[in-house]
């Protein structure tokens, strides 16, 4: 092969890996989240955890919006639409009117959103947090830790998201401790860790020693008690490992990875995702006791494997009781 032929045959051959390169970024997918909260707030924070992930696979582009207003959902939602993001991902329990009308104005878009409400055909799909399994399993043991048989629970607001997991939480509780009695608390807020921090201070006053936080800054307030905390979503542990015991975990990942793979096959429809937030398809799990392995009774331990082995038999399953929990 001459010089020049060689020549322009690596040019070629260079141009054709440079197509092949730029034709492989435009394959992923551009993907947008809105988020009401700031990104670290523990529910929002599961979402961004799992696209992050598919992000360092190589699979998306992701942006994200945080803090956005209720009234300025709209224009956002629009916004990444406009701009040609495949798949838009956020939580619209406040604003579903809003974000379901920016769907059908742009069908060809994904909407998978965090919601109360059901799919709407053709490109508005819904998940939630159905994560009450494990939220059985840690109130069984806090049910089984408390010494004054007194618990406290503080929330956010009394919406099917929070209550199916304190329901979940009291059942458990009940199951191993029948005499375990409630004081049930909302805050009005998604994020304020002080006013969740004085709601649990008033519990704990009144005799609480174990303490559901299913809000950020109730640990503190355990924490500075000296009594326990029952984390919610995430793990807080590392943060609180004299105060955390257990933590029903909320995976995000089956979810979002779906959705994924659906937008990139072209066949994203409107579903119920929530489903894949349950112990069977990996999107829940309790967490392992850490810093509280062989302070939590044997006998205790024992009861909570076996029920969460019959939850993964099929052999249990948790009531879902989205009613407003009562104090009991």
């Amino acid at each position: 092969m001459s010089l020049s032929r060689r020549t322009l045959a690596l040019a070629a051959a260079a141009a054709l890996a440079a197509a092949s390169g730029s034709a492989f970024a435009q394959a992923k997918l551009k993907v947008a989240a809105i988020y009401t909260v700031p990104v670290e707030q523990q529910w929002v924070s599961r979402i961004d955890k799992a696209l992050k992930a598919a992000v360092a696979r190589g699979e998306i582009e992701y942006v994200f919006s945080e803090n956005v207003s209720n009234a300025d959902y709209e224009r956002v939602m629009r916004g990444y639409a406009e701009k040609g993001h495949q798949l838009v991902v956020g939580e619209s329990f406040a604003v579903e009117a809003a974000a379901r009308k920016v769907a059908k104005d742009y069908p060809k878009v994904a909407f998978l959103m965090g919601s109360s409400g059901k799919p709407q055909a053709p490109n508005f799909g819904v998940f939630d947090n159905y994560i009450q399994e494990p939220a059985y399993l840690t109130g069984m043991i806090a049910g089984g830790m408390t010494k004054s048989n007194k618990i406290g629970m503080v929330g956010g607001y009394p919406i099917p998201e929070v209550n199916r997991l304190m329901n979940a939480f009291i059942a458990g509780a009940k199951e191993v401790n029948p005499k375990a009695e409630f004081s049930i608390s909302f805050i009005n807020s998604w994020f304020d860790p002080p006013k969740a921090k004085e709601a649990a201070f008033a519990m704990i006053d009144k005799g609480a020693d174990v303490m559901y936080a299913e809000r950020f800054g109730v640990s503190d307030a355990a924490k500075e008690r000296k009594v326990l905390a029952i984390g919610n979503v995430i793990n807080t542990q590392d943060k609180y490992p004299e105060t955390v015991v257990a933590s029903a975990l909320w995976n995000m990942e089956p979810t979002i990875d779906l959705a994924i793979k659906a937008v990139k096959e072209g066949k994203f429809k409107a579903e119920d995702y929530g489903i894949y937030s349950t112990m069977k398809h990996k999107g829940s799990e309790l967490a392992p006791l850490g810093t509280f392995e062989g302070k939590v009774p044997a006998d205790l331990v024992a009861k909570v494997k076996a029920k969460e082995q019959a939850i993964r038999d099929g052999k249990f399953s948790v009531k879902v009781d989205d009613g407003q929990p009562k104090a009991k």
